[in-house]
């Protein structure tokens, strides 16, 4: 296996040992709501004027799986959807006060894990932090345009 083989397959072996770690600390905490919701209610929570096709972009869904999810976190008391005075077109998302109490338990969480994963951040320079989201923007970036080539 080459380096680059080795860098994949660590960071999904990361990824992973991140989600089985969190997974049941979350399920505990955001009980009767799955990841997936407590993603969009993350995104809307974190963005004003959240409508479908905002969530379809940031979150790599089709328009399709955002509108059956969006019901679904409305029937559930978690968002509800809007319009403005001046644009009777557009649907928009914002949080309940439910939606707010699952967007606030999921922002604690995430501050216990980085709390938990703070040693290994104290022994890292800052030169290591660079190198690393250098890395991983210029990835980002190809991704980004492999994703155009293909119309996304």
């Amino acid at each position: 296996m080459n380096k680059e083989e080795q860098v994949m397959m660590s960071l999904r072996e990361l990824v992973n040992k991140m989600a089985w770690l969190n997974k049941f600390k979350m399920q505990e905490s955001l009980r009767g709501y799955k990841s997936s919701e407590v993603h969009y209610i993350e995104y809307i929570g974190r963005n004003s004027d959240s409508n479908v096709t905002k969530l379809a972009e940031s979150l790599y869904m089709t328009r399709g799986a955002i509108s059956k999810m969006t019901r679904k976190l409305i029937k559930k008391g978690a968002i509800e959807s809007y319009q403005k005075p001046d644009n009777k077109k557009e649907i928009y998302f914002r949080l309940t006060k439910q939606g707010q109490e699952v967007y606030n338990i999921h922002e604690e969480l995430h501050k216990e894990f980085q709390e938990r994963d703070k040693v290994v951040f104290e022994q890292i320079t800052e030169e290591q932090l660079d190198s690393m989201l250098n890395f991983v923007e210029k990835y980002n970036r190809h991704l980004d345009e492999e994703m155009k080539k293909r119309g996304y």
